[in-house]
């Protein structure tokens, strides 16, 4: 019969590894995961590949092409992370923003004002889930 004494040791060191189990397999979980789904509707600008005058502006300035890379990481990751009804408004605001955007033309400051305006939007959408949860 096990000594009385030793029933909570062992009660402990289970819990113990029970808890860092837990922690090795959320962190494995973590780094195996695949990044969300990117939306149908929108690719990351291609500079290679830039065909309009407002795409080939954005290419040419190390701003705005900051710009673009920061809308496009929120925008990968704000849909994933809400409820299905308002993944469709994301992506509505998102083809509003690239019709805008391609009425720039040129001109950095109006593609400038564009990016703000959207990567605020998004920013909005992820505050949103900070402050309530996706839950």
């Amino acid at each position: 019969m096990p000594d009385a004494a030793q029933t909570p040791r062992r009660v402990c060191d289970a819990l113990r590894w029970s808890r860092s189990g837990l922690a090795a397999l959320a962190l494995a979980a973590t780094l195996f995961a695949a990044p969300p789904a990117r939306a149908d509707d929108y690719a990351s600008l291609n500079c290679a590949a830039a065909r309009s005058p407002t795409e080939r502006t954005i290419c040419g300035s190390y701003a705005l092409g900051q710009l673009e890379a920061r809308m496009a990481t929120l925008y990968e990751w704000a849909p994933s992370l809400v409820a299905m009804g308002q993944r469709g408004n994301i992506q509505d605001a998102q083809r509003a923003f690239l019709k805008t955007r391609e009425a720039c033309g040129t001109d950095a400051g109006c593609i400038r004002n564009a990016y703000d305006a959207r990567i605020a939007q998004l920013q909005a959408v992820l505050a949103g889930i900070r402050a309530k949860g996706p839950f």
